[in-house]
């Protein structure tokens, strides 16, 4: 669905879009992606060469003893084999998934974060919980599909960013400049810093600046993804400013736990850092978040 109507801007000095498309918007930032931003995007799709930018998930048997592990499972996907005898023969299986696993790459729906008991676009969590499911800023806003144009930043193309590194506006920007590619109104920000967060989510990562989110506002970003996020919340930690703005204040969907290494090695082979980004999931309405496998396409 394109969105073509004149939001109303945000005002000086708040950065958010709460209100900017009205009340009942449950979309946020992929309000950006407009037809001619598609085409933008398509333009992009060249030689048919496509790299995906999801980790496999290997699953862990339900009747398997194990030693439940991070976010108390110890894979993204849990899985119940079955058999059918009648009336035709089949192998099917249960899976039981934890969409927010630190090794599954999944797109976050804008409820999936509270500020002040409230989620984008500024209702209470009660309002947008009732009936026990995500009844506003859903997953349902993800079952049509993702399209538009993709723009890859490598921040460490010889390696990876030093330990504890903030990124910052100027990183951004100079990654663009290095690159020759603008980011523009409507595209898919994904971002390279050479980190794995999921091998050691507790070490010292590379994490985002305020400024950076401000240039993805300006920017007119229509979601992020990258290997570089938010780290785990620590009691003596500023606020994390992917989650609690941009996706809960700006409503820019984000996608966590992103392989970008083939598509740094593509990018840089072929000297191009735009391409079609494509992301189906599966049309499940109100979950706070789906597992996703993002497609960039050449």
């Amino acid at each position: 669905m394109d969105t073509e109507d004149v939001a109303t801007p945000r005002g000086e000095g708040s950065l958010t879009n709460r209100g900017r498309w009205g009340a009942e918007d449950d979309r946020g930032t992929l309000n950006f992606i407009t037809a001619a931003a598609r085409a933008r995007g398509v333009a992009e799709a060249t030689t048919g060469r496509v790299v995906s930018l999801a980790h496999p998930i290997t699953p862990v048997p339900m009747a398997a003893p194990v030693a439940f592990a991070e976010h108390g499972m110890p894979s993204a996907v849990l899985q119940a084999l079955t058999f059918t005898g009648s009336p035709t023969p089949a192998l099917t299986d249960v899976l039981l998934i934890n969409v927010h696993h630190a090794r599954s790459t999944h797109i976050d729906a804008l409820a999936h974060i509270p500020v002040d008991n409230t989620v984008y676009p500024g209702i209470s969590v009660a309002d947008a919980t009732a009936g026990a499911t995500v009844g506003r800023s859903s997953s349902s806003a993800f079952v049509d599909g993702i399209v538009t144009r993709g723009v890859f930043l490598d921040l460490a193309p010889r390696g990876r960013l030093p330990e504890n590194h903030v990124v910052t506006a100027d990183d951004l920007a100079a990654a663009e400049r290095r690159q020759g590619v603008r980011v523009e109104s409507g595209d898919a920000l994904v971002v390279r810093g050479g980190w794995v967060a999921a091998d050691d989510p507790f070490g010292p990562l590379p994490t985002t600046s305020l400024s950076a989110v401000e240039w993805m506002a300006e920017r007119e970003v229509c979601l992020y993804a990258g290997d570089i996020g938010d780290k785990l919340p620590e009691p003596s930690a500023a606020a994390p400013v992917l989650h609690n703005i941009g996706l809960a204040q700006l409503g820019m969907p984000l996608i966590d736990c992103v392989n970008v290494a083939e598509l740094a090695g593509v990018c840089a082979e072929i000297e191009r850092y735009g391409f079609l980004f494509v992301l189906g999931a599966i049309p499940v309405r109100g979950a706070t978040g789906l597992p996703v496998n993002p497609l960039a396409i050449f």
